[in-house]
C-alpha cells in the first residue's frame, strides 16, 4: 500500500480481478526434408513461397519437401518452419565429421562436376551438370576500411552474377568454405593450403563446364530425419520451437521410394515423430503412407506394419497428383503437406474445433488411387483418413480421425481443440506463479479461465446450450487442501464438453398415406 503524508488528491492504478487469456496459434507447421540449398538442421521460419525459394531454393527432382511446402501455402497455410536435412553427420561431440559429405554432395576424394581452378589458397569447382560457363570472382568487401579478412565472392553464370557471398577467412559461420557449402547451388570450394587463412587477391577464375561422373551421395539413414535434441538436428531440433502445432516429413517417402531406406526405417521414423509430438503435447504428426499401395494393402500396412496407437497422429491416403515445375509434368506426392494447409485453412475460417474435412485440396489434379465408398469403409474405422474425388465437387479430405484406439480421442479436431485450450490456459495463467495461495487467488483463477471458456463456447467450440453445460472450472478448498498448499501447489480442475463432428449424417424417411384424418370428439 502507498503511504500518504500530505493532503491532496491521489490517483492509483489497480489490477483487474481477472486477467484475460489470449488464444494461442493453432496453424504452424514444421516440414523436414531435402532442399536445394540453405542451412542444414536449422528450423527456419518461412511465411510464404517466395521466401522459401529465396532461402532453400526451388524444386529438387525426386524430392517432396518443396512440393509439400508449396501445397501448404496454396491450401491456406501462413507460417511454417523448414528443417533441411542431409548435411554432414556429427562425430559425437557436436562437430561435423569431415569424411561424411552431405546427401547429394560429392564424397571426399571424388572430383566435383566441372574443371577445378585455384584462386589464392582455395580451389573452386562447378557443382551442376550443364550449368553453362561458371566464373568465380573475388571482390573487396563493402564499407569503409573493411577488415582484411573479409571479401565478397561473386559467382557468375554465363557472365551474369547469380550468387553473391559476403565471406571471411576466419573460422566463423561466415567462413568462405562454410558459406559456399550451405548456400551455393553452383560451386564448391575447398582449402588447398594454409594460405587460405589469408585473404585472396582480387581476381577471377573460369570453371569449365566439363561433365563428370555424378557425385556419390552418402547413405541416407533414419537418423537424418530423427536427428538429436542436443545437437538440434532433424525434427529433434524442433523441441526448441514452441509454436509448432503440426509436423510433416514428406521426404521420408522419397528416400523409401528410391531404395535409400527400408520400410522398417520408415516406421521407425514415424514412431519417432509420434513420440516427439506426444512429448511436446501441443502438436500432431501428419503421416504419409508408402507409395503405390492399393486400399487392401494400405489396410494391411496400417494394421500389421504401422500399428500406431496415438491421439497425436493422423494418417492420410492416397497420394495426390500435382504439377511439377522441375520436370514440366505431373507427379504423385505424399498428401501431408497439402493436408497441413487444409488444417490451417479450416482453423482460420472456422476455428480449431471444426474437423478439417470435407475441404477441397487445392493443387491436386488427381489421386494415385480412386477410392470407392466400400473401400473407405475398410479404412475409416482403422483411422486412415481418405482423400477422395467427387464428381462436380473436386478432390476433398474425407476423414478427420486420429490413430488412437480410445473413442474419447477418436476425432482429430477434439485432440487439436484440447491442445489449443491447454496451451492457451498455460500461457495465460503464468501470472499465478508466486502469488499468495489463498481463496482470493483461487477466485481470480476461476474467473480468468471461465471468461476464456465462455468466449470459446460462444464461438461454437464447446457443446451445450449454456456455459454450465459446456464446461466447469473448480479451484477451491476441495482441490487445494492444506497439504497441497504446504507444497506450494495451486490445483485447478477444468472439464469441457468438446463438439464432435457429424461424421455420419442419417435421414430417416417413412412413407405416409395422403389425405386428411378425421378426429371424433
Amino acid at each position: 500500500m502507498p503511504t500518504y503524508l500530505s493532503p491532496g488528491v491521489y490517483v492509483e492504478e489497480v489490477e483487474a480481478g481477472a486477467r484475460p487469456i489470449e488464444g494461442v496459434g493453432t496453424a504452424v507447421a514444421a516440414f523436414v526434408g531435402f532442399a536445394a540449398k540453405g542451412p542444414f538442421n536449422t528450423p527456419t521460419l518461412v511465411t510464404n513461397w517466395a521466401q522459401y525459394t529465396q532461402v532453400f531454393g526451388d524444386y529438387v527432382p525426386d524430392r517432396y519437401l518443396a512440393q509439400s511446402v508449396y501445397g501448404y501455402f496454396l491450401n491456406g497455410g501462413t507460417n511454417c518452419y523448414v528443417v533441411r536435412v542431409g548435411g554432414e553427420r556429427s562425430n559425437g561431440d557436436g562437430q561435423p565429421a569431415v569424411d561424411q559429405p552431405a546427401v547429394g554432395q560429392p564424397a571426399v576424394g571424388q572430383p566435383a562436376v566441372g574443371q577445378p581452378a585455384a584462386l589464392g589458397g582455395y580451389r573452386f569447382a562447378a557443382k551442376r551438370l550443364d550449368a553453362g560457363e561458371i566464373t568465380v570472382e573475388v571482390a573487396d568487401a563493402q564499407g569503409e576500411n573493411p577488415p582484411e579478412d573479409r571479401f565478397v565472392l561473386l559467382v557468375k553464370q554465363d557472365g551474369k552474377v547469380v550468387e553473391t557471398h559476403h565471406v571471411t577467412t576466419k573460422r566463423t559461420k561466415d567462413n568462405v568454405v562454410t558459406v559456399v557449402r550451405e548456400k551455393s547451388g553452383l560451386i564448391s570450394v575447398e582449402e588447398t593450403s594454409a594460405a587460405a587463412l589469408a585473404r585472396p587477391d582480387r581476381g577471377s577464375v573460369t570453371l569449365g563446364n566439363v561433365p563428370a561422373a555424378p557425385p556419390a551421395p552418402r547413405a541416407v539413414a533414419a537418423d537424418d530425419y530423427v536427428g538429436d535434441v542436443a545437437d538440434r538436428t532433424g525434427f529433434g531440433g524442433l523441441e526448441a520451437v514452441e509454436e509448432i502445432t503440426m509436423v510433416s516429413v514428406p521426404d521420408l517417402m522419397s528416400s523409401y521410394r528410391h531404395g535409400e531406406i527400408p520400410l522398417e526405417a520408415v516406421q521407425s521414423v514415424q514412431l519417432a515423430m509420434i513420440a516427439h509430438c506426444e512429448l511436446m503435447g501441443n502438436r500432431v504428426a501428419v503421416l504419409d503412407p508408402p507409395p503405390d499401395l492399393d486400399p487392401q494393402r494400405v489396410k494391411e500396412w496400417r494394421l500389421n506394419g504401422a500399428g500406431y496407437d496415438s491421439k497425436y497422429a493422423a494418417l492420410y491416403y492416397p497420394w495426390i497428383k500435382v504439377f511439377d515445375p522441375a520436370s514440366g509434368d505431373h507427379l504423385h506426392v505424399p498428401p501431408s503437406g497439402h493436408v497441413a494447409g487444409v488444417w490451417a485453412r479450416t482453423d482460420g475460417t472456422r476455428g480449431v474445433h471444426k474437423a478439417p474435412a470435407n475441404e477441397v485440396v487445392r493443387g491436386a489434379v488427381a489421386l494415385e488411387t480412386q477410392l470407392t465408398r466400400a473401400e473407405q469403409e475398410l479404412l475409416n474405422p482403422i483411422g486412415v483418413n481418405c482423400v477422395r474425388s467427387f464428381p462436380g465437387r473436386g478432390i476433398r479430405v474425407w476423414g478427420a480421425r486420429t490413430l488412437s484406439s480410445d473413442p474419447a480421442w477418436r476425432y482429430l479436431n477434439v485432440r487439436r481443440l484440447f491442445n489449443y485450450l491447454e496451451e492457451s490456459i498455460l500461457n495465460g495463467t503464468q501470472w499465478v506463479v508466486f502469488e499468495p495461495n489463498d481463496d482470493a487467488l483461487w477466485a481470480r483463477v476461476r474467473r480468468t479461465i471461465s471468461a476464456f471458456l465462455v468466449t470459446e463456447w460462444r464461438k461454437g467450440a464447446l457443446f451445450g446450450l449454456t456455459p454450465d453445460e459446456a464446461f466447469y472450472v473448480k479451484c477451491d478448498r476441495e482441490t487445494n487442501p492444506a497439504e497441497s498448499i504446504d507444497l506450494g501447489q495451486v490445483v485447478c480442475e477444468v472439464g469441457i464438453a468438446p463438439v464432435k463432428p457429424a461424421e455420419f449424417v442419417i435421414f430417416r424417411l417413412a412413407q405416409i398415406s395422403g389425405g386428411t384424418s378425421l378426429v371424433n370428439e
